[in-house]
């Protein structure tokens, strides 16, 4: 798997898997055009499976993409999604070898096949995925297929505050004083679209990837 790590303050993510160098920026993956290894490096089988599960955790990462910038705090100049990757990386690629193996084998692979498997793994291994990571809250761990709403706890002296994310991204946050404050982020996204990423860390080809 691809190390994927920020640099600058450019949003722009960088990391390279079997020869080829990928970045981010702008919300958009990115790979050299000409690789920096022989083919021999990239094209053999297990390189093939590698970059299979990479891309099914890309579109896993589209698809769930506005509940994770609202679940993740990112550490540093990153940003949730890499975030959300860096610590559910092991438990994903696991979860997705076997429908990985499939897809290099010749298989169609559509993004429900990908929410399923993760969704199965998850439920055999309820601690092992983290749906939402905020700072100040509650660590909250995906147990079956990817709720509807994600509710955030956190205590504050002795009230709670509760924070639901909607598969949209929407929060609606009740405060410790009672309040209530309701965020939409598709009223906050304009239309260079600087999170809006395409599964977060890497891809393949000379040009933007659409898994």
């Amino acid at each position: 798997m691809a190390q994927i790590k920020q640099v600058g303050i450019g949003r722009r993510s960088t990391g390279t898997i079997d020869g080829i160098t990928y970045y981010v920026r702008g919300g958009v993956t990115y790979a050299r055009s000409t690789p920096t290894m022989p083919a021999s490096v990239y094209n053999n089988p297990d390189a093939k499976l590698r970059q299979a599960i990479f891309k099914m955790i890309q579109m896993h990462l589209k698809y769930h993409l506005r509940t994770i910038k609202q679940t993740f705090t990112p550490k540093g100049n990153g940003s949730p999604t890499n975030r959300y990757y860096s610590v559910n990386c092991r438990a994903l690629t696991t979860a997705l070898t076997p429908l990985a193996e499939r897809f290099t084998a010749g298989e169609e692979v559509t993004i429900t096949d990908v929410e399923q498997a993760i969704s199965d793994y998850a439920a055999e291994h309820p601690t092992s995925i983290r749906i939402a990571s905020k700072s100040g809250y509650g660590d909250v761990y995906l147990t079956g297929p990817w709720p509807e709403t994600i509710t955030l706890n956190a205590l504050t002296g002795d009230s709670t505050v509760i924070i639901f994310v909607n598969e949209h991204g929407q929060t609606t946050t009740i405060n410790a004083d009672g309040s209530v404050t309701v965020k939409d982020p598709s009223s906050q996204e304009s239309g260079g679209g600087s999170e809006n990423q395409n599964g977060g860390n890497s891809g393949s080809g000379s040009g933007p990837v659409n898994p």
